[in-house]
């Protein structure tokens, strides 16, 4: 890959208009390359961005980029050295393929942001809790001193600040597995929180997508940190063993390979060579040849969910290799609440309380919602499904929950795996109601909460039936929610 400012000149098309490929946009824009936009959806849909880029060309007196509407036409090709995708654009498509056929290069905004970043990232991805790990180990970094960007799959790409870093300071980045998929760096620091059948819409088999998630260290080098979930089928042998190691399925190739950086582990279960883990209550910190440190107690922590200890526990093991020290843990660890649409609260009202967990797109982060409460549950549940389990959803739905409100798309797929679990956790029949829509289900929770209860918005789905994504489904739930007299 060429130096930003070698770009000059070059041909790069981008595919889709969203966050990242606007920035990746900017970035080009701004490097003199001469940019191809091209989006499924309409010139009328693409309005304002499509307005937005071309001021932002004239305001860095750049040539003004290209735009392709409503597909990707090949003929794009015959005009393009780099083919850049936006976030959450499949590699599998025709266009994409075809470019590869050519052997014209493929990138993405966090195959970039690595390769052009002035300072080391800490790379973070996994498929629950990369979010808030995220934000605890750029508050951690934070409160040891540092001057801390964090981005990257969450908040603004980080491909947009690359300017603004100075000597010494810290790059956060939550990376998904699309991102993934077109690595050929990893960060120095590393983290795979954890690998649970995901994205399975997508990706064609768990081999694909356990293979993109490995891509963060399959080419760290000696000096460099991983981190890894000690507890987890995938990585927790790969800690114990210093390999990575994914079976070969549905057309992907085995993946094995060496762990060349140094490993840190993370634990709930038991204690660790070196990283952090759960002893008794207490959060502990070991690193080879040094006393291990107490963090805090799990009692002190504000964030509920024994996931999130073990994503205080991962952020602890990712901050302190940066260079935070221990009193900077505990003190982000006790303090922080949360992000939002991450068992949010929203409000109490009538003695029921609301909890807005919109992120909970698979039926995994649904069950981690359910078990975070010892509370009679009200869960809302559905979306569109992205063709993964429901069964042990169902059967922790069963054990936790006092009703069931269902929506959306999948409404009819999750009664049926519920039907089996017939019994909720007070012993009576599991009562499940089918809505419409999330309001409708709203009103539905309105009419039957009692005090003491909690409404817990922990879809299991995706939002793409009804929202444009899950924060806009988290937004209007607690608009809804807000609304209620």
């Amino acid at each position: 890959m060429k130096a930003r400012r070698d770009y000059a000149g070059l041909k790069v098309t981008i595919l889709g208009m969203a966050r990242q490929g606007l920035a990746l946009g900017r970035f080009f824009i701004a490097a003199g390359a001469r940019v191809t936009f091209s989006d499924r959806r309409s010139a009328e849909e693409l309005a304002e961005a499509r307005r937005e880029m071309l001021e932002y060309a004239a305001q860095q007196g750049q040539p003004a980029p290209d735009f392709v509407f409503g597909g990707h036409p090949p003929a794009m090709l015959d005009h393009t050295d780099l083919l850049c995708l936006s976030g959450g654009v499949s590699p599998d498509l025709p266009i994409v393929q075809a470019a590869a056929q050519r052997r014209i290069q493929l990138s993405n905004d966090g195959e970039l942001t690595l390769r052009h970043c002035p300072v080391p990232i800490i790379g973070i991805t996994g498929s629950a809790g990369k979010t808030t790990t995220t934000t605890l180990v750029g508050l951690m970094l934070q409160a040891a001193g540092f001057t801390v960007q964090v981005g990257g799959n969450i908040g603004v790409p980080l491909i947009d600040r690359l300017a603004t870093f100075g000597p010494g300071d810290k790059a956060v980045m939550e990376l998904s597995s699309f991102q993934l998929e077109l690595f050929a760096h990893s960060p120095a620091i590393a983290a795979i929180l954890n690998i649970t059948p995901n994205h399975l819409d997508r990706h064609p088999s768990m081999s694909h997508y356990a293979a993109a998630k490995a891509n963060i260290l399959r080419f760290q080098e000696p000096g460099d940190i991983c981190v890894l979930n000690a507890d987890d089928a995938y990585t927790g042998p790969w800690l114990l063993s210093g390999r990575c190691q994914v079976v070969e399925g549905s057309g992907q190739a085995g993946v094995y390979y060496p762990l060349r950086a140094t490993c840190l582990g993370f634990s709930l279960m038991g204690e660790v060579a070196s990283g952090a883990f759960l002893s008794g209550d207490v959060l502990v910190w070991r690193r080879l040849g040094l006393p291990d440190a107490r963090i805090c107690r799990t009692s002190d922590i504000r964030l509920r969910g024994r996931h999130n200890v073990a994503n205080i526990l991962a952020a602890c093991c990712l901050a302190g290799a940066a260079g935070a020290d221990v009193a900077a843990m505990a003190g982000v660890a006790t303090s922080f609440g949360g992000v939002e649409h991450r068992l949010e609260v929203v409000r109490e009202r009538a003695g029921v309380l609301w909890v807005n967990d919109s992120i909970a797109t698979t039926p995994e982060r649904a069950i981690a919602a359910l078990q975070s409460f010892v509370e009679p549950v009200i869960l809302l549940a559905g979306g569109r499904d992205k063709h993964l389990p429901w069964e042990e959803f169902a059967a922790i739905a069963g054990q936790r929950a006092r009703q069931v409100v269902l929506f959306g798309e999948a409404a009819e797929l999750i009664a049926g795996a519920l039907t089996a679990r017939s019994h909720s956790v007070s012993g009576e029949e599991l009562a499940v109601t089918r809505c419409a829509d999330l309001e409708q289900a709203v009103s539905v929770a309105e009419r039957i909460g009692r005090p003491g209860d909690v409404v817990l918005l922990s879809p299991g789905g995706t939002s793409f039936d009804a929202y444009q994504d899950f924060a806009a489904r988290g937004q209007h739930f607690r608009q809804l929610v807000e609304a209620l007299p």
